[in-house]
């Protein structure tokens, strides 16, 4: 019998250690970075997500991302909105490396903006802005019982200007008149009903995945315009509102540009509540050599 037998002084590193090597800026693109038309906006999304809680956690000194209120219930850094643009996914293809240059500024005193400069080799291939604030449940279980919180040892600094914040609130005030040049009251010219799988598309803190809004609002246009290929130029996503396992959402389109390159899609749970709204430019798709 061969038995393995490990040195006792090798030991597994540190949370801490280990979040700093899931920050470092090169990555080697394999298959699963990828789709059929470049790097996967889905991957890269979820990435960067995760790249966000780190770097709050170690902008607040943390050894991980265990956030909690100052009673000691659990919070997590939900996120108000997202802003993907001048995107070029297309460029990206097997055993390139992805490079991602991020940083962290604070917005106000309850939200953190993460910015992300993407490339490959030396072009360029998109920016991603990532807008948070702490939340937790008022009620165990319940996603629709999310609500604001501080942390225990939030900083307070003052914080930067942030156009996205300042979009994002003006929207959820129903100031915002237009974005994208498409008309934000717009009544709905089609719909598309979603049932989201639990095992699937909810995260590990049991909430709707946040980069789920805009893989349904992509899945809600290929049922709309199915003979178009299309690749993401730029996209923005707000989010106003989560659900609990087993709720269906529907995708409204509410407004497009000629041709349907532009497109507004709000994303409505079973009571009715809009709980996201996806602002949407693509471009042509194309097929990787």
């Amino acid at each position: 019998m061969n038995l393995a037998i490990f040195p006792e002084a090798i030991r597994a590193p540190t949370a801490r250690l280990l979040m700093e090597r899931a920050l470092e800026p090169h990555l080697l693109i394999g298959m699963p970075h990828l789709t059929p038309d470049g790097l996967s906006e889905t991957w890269l999304m979820k990435e960067l997500g995760h790249r966000h809680w780190l770097m709050l956690a170690r902008d607040l000194g943390m050894d991980d991302a265990d956030f909690r209120t100052p009673d000691g219930a659990e919070a997590y850094a939900a996120f108000c909105a997202t802003a993907l643009s001048n995107a070029d996914f297309a460029a990206v293809e097997a055993n390139d490396v992805l490079t991602i240059r991020s940083t962290l500024h604070p917005v106000g005193r309850t939200q953190t903006l993460t910015r992300h400069h993407l490339s490959c080799g030396e072009r360029p291939i998109g920016t991603v802005e990532l807008l948070s604030l702490f939340v937790t449940r008022s009620r165990a279980g319940d996603n629709r019982s999310i609500m604001r919180t501080a942390l225990s040892n939030r900083r307070s600094a003052a914080g930067v200007e942030s156009t996205l914040a300042k979009t994002a609130a003006a929207l959820r005030a129903g100031t915002l008149r237009s974005h994208f040049d498409l008309a934000t009251d717009s009544a709905p010219l089609s719909s598309h009903r979603f049932q989201p799988d639990r095992l699937q598309e909810f995260n590990g803190a049991g909430l709707f995945y946040c980069v789920e809004f805009q893989t349904i609002a992509s899945r809600a246009l290929a049922s709309w315009r199915p003979a178009e290929d299309r690749t993401i130029g730029d996209r923005d996503v707000f989010f106003f509102g989560n659900i609990d396992a087993g709720e269906t959402i529907e995708a409204e389109l509410a407004a497009e540009t000629p041709n349907s390159p532009t497109q507004l899609c709000r994303l409505k749970r079973s009571d009715g509540k809009t709980i996201g709204v996806v602002f949407s430019n693509y471009r042509a798709g194309r097929i990787l050599r």
